[in-house]
């Protein structure tokens, strides 16, 4: 190989090298256009609006299917999803706090975690427990 070409292919793997990871940075590529912008592959961030109808949609699903699973009692009943964390994966991983009311319409605060392939139509519901008390 000419030293000429190899310099070329050089400077174009190394180029390679940084783009990819500052696409993944910046939340390029992959599922939902523009729902985990600067979410960093394999860290938690915020979810910076969860009243997108999106968040709210899969909280509502995260509490059917706890109920399903009976991991959730059946008297329980969506009002909506308070806050939430994103991490990206391969895929979504979204830990929501969804405000819920009991059978005598008193808050129940549970944390819900979801993992979410928009692409392939996956959905999974990882875990569901009540939300730690705040101090």
């Amino acid at each position: 190989m000419t030293r000429p070409l190899l310099l070329l292919l050089l400077a174009t793997l190394g180029a390679a090298a940084f783009a990819v990871p500052a696409r993944a940075a910046l939340g390029g590529g992959g599922g939902g256009v523009g729902r985990h912008t600067g979410s960093l592959v394999g860290g938690w961030s915020a979810i910076p609006d969860v009243s997108d109808p999106h968040i709210q949609e899969l909280g509502r699903w995260a509490l059917g299917e706890a109920k399903r699973a009976r991991l959730a009692g059946e008297g329980l009943r969506f009002r909506r999803v308070v806050r939430g964390e994103q991490q990206v994966v391969a895929g979504m991983n979204y830990r929501l706090y969804v405000d819920a009311a009991d059978a005598a319409g008193r808050s129940a605060p549970y944390v819900a975690v979801v993992y979410e392939r928009v692409w392939t139509s996956t959905r999974e519901l990882t875990s569901f427990d009540k939300a730690p008390h705040a101090h």
